[in-house]
């Protein structure tokens, strides 16, 4: 019997046992199996900033906004040839405008013109007390007679006064010191004033004819010629001529016609950069007439006021240089015809220079004197005989070598400088 009992009760734990691993079977059949790491899928255009251990070009940018982030992929660094390359540009540049400011000259600002020769007179004074002062003084005698008049008379005609514009002075004196009677040394003076500046003719046009002719078509410039024989000094008269013009607010092309003087192109270069004036010449030994077309036309290509044509200094004894002075002007004239021909004489060579304005007037039509050299040793009624043997005003009087020294002639000034 008890063993049968036992028997039972092995049986039931074996059957118990059993159960037992059955239901576990089942536990474990019905557990989850583990989860995987969930993979995190990031939008298309987000990228994965790497952190780095020290900050580079183009990251601080990428700090900020997610739409704002940037990283290295997204900036372009210049190479070390771009870089190079800029650095060498900047150089080229800044050498470039050295070489510029070295190249251009500081321009100058040429004296104004009004009143310059009111401001020059001391100079002239200096050179002309003979001639005012000795006619003060005779006429300051207490008896005229006629060994006075004749003193007067010879010292007009040392000052180049002429013969015939002597002998009208002369009568013209006689006549009113006769009516005026007793003579002050004031009335004296003011009476010899009005009869010199009579003599000199301020009627005269002595106005320079400068401006554009603005109601062609094309615009052209003004004309000037400027002529005159070796030594006058007319390729300087021509630079300061510029001067005077710029100064009046003219713009100016020169043309350096006289292509038989080496220096007298670069000399008139020379006195154009000064001021802002363009220079055209040509080849040496060229056809100045070539050279003087293409200035005017260079000057109405630039719009200018006023071409300034200086001509070869021309000796009046020589007949094919005074033929080849009128072709000058006939083959400017194919632009428009010539506002001004300007004769330079030199004040010192008294009647001589008569000579030679008789001459150039017979080739071009003289319209102006300019008169240099009136500070030296030259003799003021020179002014008075030029005016009457070719019947054309003074426009300029030289008084000195100074850039600014030429000056518009004043009739008035001009006789208070005569007087002292």
């Amino acid at each position: 019997m008890e063993t049968l009992i036992l028997a039972v009760v092995i049986a039931v734990v074996a059957v118990a046992a059993a159960a037992g691993l059955v239901v576990t079977g089942r536990r474990r059949k019905e557990l989850p199996a583990p989860k995987a790491q969930p993979q995190i899928t990031k939008p298309a255009d987000q990228r994965t900033v790497e952190p780095t251990a020290e900050p580079q070009v183009g990251e601080d940018a990428a700090v900020g906004a997610p739409e704002e982030r940037r990283t290295l992929e997204d900036v372009t660094l210049p190479t070390d040839t771009e870089t190079a390359a800029a650095a060498e540009a900047a150089r080229t540049a800044e050498a470039a405008e050295v070489a510029e400011a070295e190249a251009a000259p500081e321009l100058e600002v040429p004296e104004p013109t009004a009143g310059r020769l009111v401001r020059l007179r001391s100079r002239l004074a200096r050179s002309q007390n003979t001639l005012g002062k000795g006619l003060l003084s005779l006429l300051s005698r207490d008896r005229l007679d006629e060994d006075t008049w004749e003193e007067i008379e010879e010292l007009l005609l040392t000052a180049d006064v002429g013969v015939a514009p002597t002998q009208e002075l002369v009568e013209r004196l006689r006549t009113r010191v006769k009516v005026l009677g007793t003579r002050t040394p004031d009335e004296l003076r003011g009476l010899l004033r009005e009869e010199l500046v009579a003599l000199i003719d301020p009627s005269l046009d002595r106005s320079l004819h400068v401006a554009r002719h603005d109601e062609e078509t094309p615009a052209r410039p003004a004309v000037l010629l400027v002529v005159g024989v070796n030594g006058v000094g007319k390729t300087t008269t021509s630079g300061k001529l510029a001067r005077v013009l710029v100064a009046d607010g003219h713009t100016v092309v020169l043309g350096a016609a006289d292509t038989f003087r080496a220096a007298a192109a670069d000399q008139l270069q020379t006195w154009g950069e000064r001021v802002g004036a363009r220079t055209v010449r040509g080849p040496e030994a060229g056809d100045p007439a070539s050279v003087a077309f293409d200035a005017v036309k260079e000057g109405i290509a630039e719009g200018a006021d006023t071409v300034l044509v200086d001509t070869a200094g021309r000796l009046h004894t020589k007949t094919g240089l005074m033929d080849e002075l009128g072709k000058v002007k006939r083959v400017v004239e194919k632009h428009g015809p010539v506002d001004e021909v300007l004769l330079v004489l030199d004040a010192t060579t008294g009647q001589n220079g008569l000579v030679q304005a008789k001459v150039f007037a017979e080739v071009v039509d003289i319209t102006g004197i300019v008169l240099t050299k009136l500070d030296g040793t030259a003799k003021g009624g020179i002014v008075v005989s030029v005016q009457r043997q070719l019947g054309v005003p003074v426009k300029l009087i030289g008084l000195g070598e100074g850039a600014d020294d030429l000056a518009p002639f004043e009739p008035g000034a001009f006789v208070d400088a005569l007087l002292g």
